[in-house]
Formats: C-alpha cells, structure tokens, sequence
C-alpha cells in the first residue's frame, strides 16, 4: 500500500510540472510624445535672470475679520522695477490688525541676482510696509484706486519703483 501510494505521489509530481516557457517577445509600443513641463513649471524655460518665485508658497485667503481695505492686498502681484525689472510678491496672510506675511522675488535688479526673501509687515492706511528684508532691502507697497500697488524697492542706496497687478 506504501509503494502504491509512493507511486501515485510521484505520477502527480510529473503531471503537476510543465514545459518550459519560453519568452514572449516583448510588445512593441509606438513611441510616445515626450512629456514636457509647463512653461511656469520648468525654470530652465526661464530666462536667465527672470523672477522666479518658489512654488510651494502658498497664499491664506484672509478670515472673515480682515477688514475689506488690507484684504484686498491678499494674494499674487507681478510687476516691472523701473520698467525693466521682473518682481513678484505674494502677500501670504494678512490678520484683522493688518499684521501680513510675504515673500518677495526678483529677477535681476541692478547689481543683484535674482533671488526671494520672505518678511513680516503691516498694512497702514492704503500702504503695506515690510519690515526690512533678510537681504537688506527695504519695500512698500501701495494700493492705488485702480486696483494695482505702486511698489518701492530700496537696497544699498538705489530705489527702485513700478506697479504691480494681480495675478
């Protein structure tokens, strides 16, 4: 009976294996488009010296108990420096004392490379002062009837000025 059931056991093992396989060819898929990164998403597209503002600052819309007038300051602005000069500045949070948070971009201003620095500051009146920046720059930014802010950039000396919109 051992013997027997020694003999079945072996006759499953050789019905249980197979041939074996042998390698398919792999499928061939047409070429696809290459993926390209948006415009505003690849800073190699950027000319050299362009503003560049760090994609993860985010702005907070204002709570319900910011007055109208520093609300209306919220969110992205772009502009040009004397005409020439790219900016950005995100006015990130604003608190209902007219407190705010920002960060500030440039291109190439002057002498300076194009760089980002963040900063604290308040809203007085129609125009939101910074306290001074981590690279020495001192910024205003005023709202005019228009919508638009009239900025002033000062650094080592030279003052900057342009109108920045929303973005």
């Amino acid at each position: 009976m051992r013997n027997t059931m020694l003999g079945f056991a072996a006759l499953a093992l050789v019905a249980c294996q197979s041939a074996p396989v042998e390698p398919q060819p792999a499928a061939v898929e047409p070429p696809s488009a290459p993926v390209v990164a948006p415009p505003a998403l690849a800073p190699a597209t950027a000319p050299a010296g362009s503003t560049i503002m760090d994609p993860s600052v985010t702005i907070t819309p204002p709570a319900k108990g910011v007055p109208t007038k520093y609300a209306a300051f919220s969110g992205m602005w772009a502009g040009r420096l004397e005409g020439t000069y790219e900016a950005k500045v995100a006015v990130q949070t604003i608190s209902p004392n007219g407190k705010v948070t920002v960060t500030f971009a440039w291109g190439n201003l002057g002498d300076n490379n194009p760089g980002e620095a963040a900063g604290e500051g308040r809203i007085v009146g129609t125009t939101l002062k910074l306290g001074r920046l981590p690279n020495g720059a001192d910024i205003s930014l005023t709202m005019l009837p228009d919508g638009t802010l009239a900025g002033t950039y000062a650094l080592a000396g030279q003052t900057y000025t342009g109108a920045f919109t929303k973005q």
